[in-house]
């Protein structure tokens, strides 16, 4: 491990509390990151975390709902799948030699927000091969808000991941060189966090390495959404 990525490690245990369980972010709005150096690198800490927690595990469902519960996120860390009514995606060449299928008439198309209480973590676009699921999996992807990896626990999923991108740093470019982690002017109204902060895409597989589904998801801000304590 680089010594960057200690200090990053060391500031996500040390520097970077959550609120007691019995005070919760406000739902309405993300809590203030102070526009500081610390800030800055507690926020790219915790983000890089997240998306290596996710990279390393079969279920993205498991780590956000552990997330929700560590930071206090909600009063309930029960993560639910809002169905969102958009129009389809046509999945493209690419994707259906990924998902072994011969045409997009095979798959079926989700988006969703996984969310924890109000928190919105996640968005994906979901393609997925219904005819290898069971009749009560699609009952629960079609008509609930269950998750798409818990609809199809029983099968035993694992990810394997294709493309990860960071859609935004804190820190500006070269800081570990330019000896500052803030771009002057600082805000004293605090740090502007977009709204995307990192994007996977991914295949889910079977545990007999049958492709299921293709997600493009990207992670919210709202993985921040709690009052950090700082030094």
């Amino acid at each position: 491990m680089s010594r960057v990525m200690r200090f990053r490690r060391q500031i996500v245990v040390a520097a970077v509390v959550a609120f007691p369980a019995s005070s919760f972010a406000d739902p309405v709005r993300v809590p203030l990151w102070p526009d500081s150096g610390t800030g800055r690198l507690a926020a790219l800490a915790l983000i890089q975390t997240l998306n290596a927690e996710i990279l390393a595990s079969r279920s993205a469902t498991a780590v956000l709902e552990r997330w929700c519960s560590d930071y206090h996120l909600a009063a309930a860390p029960h993560i639910v799948a809002e169905r969102m009514r958009v129009e389809a995606k046509a999945p493209d060449a690419e994707q259906l030699q990924r998902l072994g299928v011969a045409s997009a008439a095979e798959l079926k198309f989700r988006h969703v927000r996984l969310k924890c209480g109000e928190r919105v973590l996640s968005e994906a676009d979901n393609w997925y091969a219904p005819a290898r699921l069971t009749a009560e999996m699609n009952r629960l992807l079609e008509t609930t808000d269950t998750p798409f990896g818990k609809a199809v626990a029983a099968l035993v999923p694992y990810r394997q991941t294709f493309s990860a991108r960071l859609l935004w740093s804190p820190l500006p470019e070269n800081w570990a060189v330019a000896g500052r982690t803030e771009p002057p002017p600082r805000s004293s109204a605090g740090l502007a966090i977009p709204a995307g902060l990192f994007e996977h895409r991914a295949v889910l597989y079977t545990r007999d390495n049958l492709p299921l589904s293709e997600v493009h998801e990207v992670y919210q801000r709202d993985i921040l959404g709690f009052a950090p304590r700082l030094p």
